[in-house]
């Protein structure tokens, strides 16, 4: 057997926290956020219908 599995062995394995991304943090992560979706300029009816409720929420008060 080689050195290094008998090292796995007796002293076991030790996993890393991975690299942080603090660059990417202010990424828009979900649709529902993204100005193209929410307009509903990306073509999808679904998203047309969401906006067009959203419009209509947003000029209920005013």
């Amino acid at each position: 057997m080689s050195d290094s599995f008998n090292d796995i062995l007796e002293g076991g394995i030790v996993f890393k926290k991975g690299p942080s991304n603090s660059k990417g943090s202010d990424k828009v992560k979900t649709k529902a956020k993204k100005k193209k979706y929410i307009t509903g300029a990306h073509g999808s009816g679904s998203a047309k219908q969401k906006a067009k409720y959203r419009e209509q929420r947003a000029n209920r008060h005013k």
